[in-house]
């Protein structure tokens, strides 16, 4: 059944047989098109249910869905209770948050993260090009597309959690191969790396990497988004001023009191690092995060936010090969966070070597790729101190504490003999 913009209650519970043209409803009409009474019903687009002056459809669900009242489940046009108990209801939605908390809470949840790398080239190679030569009818010519051109497809034409724009460029690139055969000319056996800018014009996305030296005041965060992992990178400047804090970068609400707790944080320890005590009073701090046209938001970048502020006003610099992740308190904390696998695929796509983790998060490697678990050394961090010895070039640093303001020189003439 998909549900995409059903308005009328009468969907799901029927007509009363006083109307012309009445109908049972579709989950009735399901089980007598499968002629058992315990089919599987699957719901599609369940988010998508809308709501107008004919009823609530989300609102009939409800008893359909719930197994402790679905043993009567009332359709308008049987008028009779009908036992729904031994069916089995799956539904799809791309969100939950368009889902009536009611009916969410009659469903138990489970999440599909989006297909990593080495899964879409499989998905390519076996199903979708070999679809896309049938249809094209370029069977018979067999055509085998490399894959480190797929690769370049995918990195480079594509940015998605499934495949579907990637299944759109293999058939531009067989239409393009189609007009050759019909304008008479010999087309290659294969489509290569080289000839993938040809067919689909030039890169639309580029991949982002490591540094290539270590910076003072730049740390490597990890990003979790629906087309997967990426990485950004946190730059921090200072200059001269009153302790203003200024965040650029499109971030949202709970990512800017993620860098306002990063900066509470140096402040309360200003003694670890060697600072003068009133050296938040002095300086105005600039956080940018690059890339400014995308929306960013999330808890996760606290670690990696701490530690590019930490690095300017230490003038230590920050390991480029170095990657982090995890929410910081004010007690410097680090808590757990969520897409580890997808965020260690994109440090490992990233070229990076270590990676620190909160410690809550260990039991989430189980997922990550065994391959991606020898290039990478993983240290799971409990407190920001932990996360300092690894991401900084040398720590901890000079504890120079300066007074804030010095004390004054007595006069030779007042001194008692």
């Amino acid at each position: 059944m998909s549900l995409g913009g059903i308005r009328d209650e009468a969907e799901i519970r029927g007509h009363r047989r006083t109307y012309i043209g009445a109908l049972p409803g579709r989950i009735i009409q399901g089980i007598k098109d499968a002629g058992t009474v315990n089919p599987v019903f699957m719901l599609d687009e369940v988010d998508k249910i809308g709501t107008d002056f004919r009823g609530d459809p989300s609102s009939a669900l409800l008893e359909a869905l719930d197994p402790e009242q679905n043993r009567e489940f009332s359709d308008h046009y049987l008028e009779v209770p009908y036992d729904l108990s031994q069916v089995m209801f799956i539904c799809t939605a791309n969100i939950t948050d368009t889902i009536p908390s009611p009916l969410l809470d009659r469903m138990e949840v489970i999440g599909f993260p989006g297909y990593i790398e080495t899964e879409k080239v499989a998905i390519a190679r076996k199903y979708l090009w070999p679809k896309q030569l049938r249809a094209h009818g370029l069977e018979d010519k067999k055509i085998v597309l490399e894959k480190e051109a797929l690769i370049e497809i995918i990195k480079r034409y594509t940015r998605e959690a499934g495949v579907r724009n990637l299944e759109r460029s293999l058939a531009t690139v067989c239409r393009k191969l189609v007009r050759q055969v019909a304008e008479g000319k010999k087309i290659k056996s294969q489509v290569s790396l080289s000839s993938i800018g040809k067919y689909l014009g030039p890169r639309k996305f580029t991949s982002t990497i490591a540094e290539k030296k270590d910076e003072v005041g730049m740390s490597t965060g990890l990003a979790y988004t629906p087309a997967g992992g990426d990485i950004i990178f946190i730059e921090t400047a200072l200059m001269p001023g009153q302790g203003k804090l200024t965040l650029t970068g499109q971030l949202g609400d709970v990512m800017k009191e993620s860098a306002k707790a990063a900066f509470t944080w140096t402040k309360s320890n200003w003694r670890l690092l060697g600072l003068a005590e009133d050296f938040g009073s002095k300086l105005d701090v600039h956080i940018h995060v690059p890339e400014g046209a995308i929306p960013k938001d999330g808890p996760s970048a606290g670690v990696s936010i701490a530690t590019s502020l930490v690095s300017a006003l230490t003038k230590i610099p920050v390991k480029r090969e170095v990657g982090m992740t995890g929410e910081l308190t004010l007690r410097g904390r680090v808590l757990e966070i969520g897409g580890v696998k997808e965020k260690t695929i994109a440090a490992h796509t990233a070229g990076l070597k270590k990676l620190v983790l909160p410690k809550d998060n260990k039991k989430n490697l189980i997922d990550v790729p065994q391959n991606i678990k020898k290039d990478i050394k993983f240290v799971h961090a409990d407190m920001l101190e932990d996360v300092l010895k690894v991401a900084m070039k040398h720590w901890p640093p000079k504890r120079q504490v300066r007074m804030s303001r010095p004390l004054p020189r007595v006069p030779a003439y007042l001194t008692v003999n």
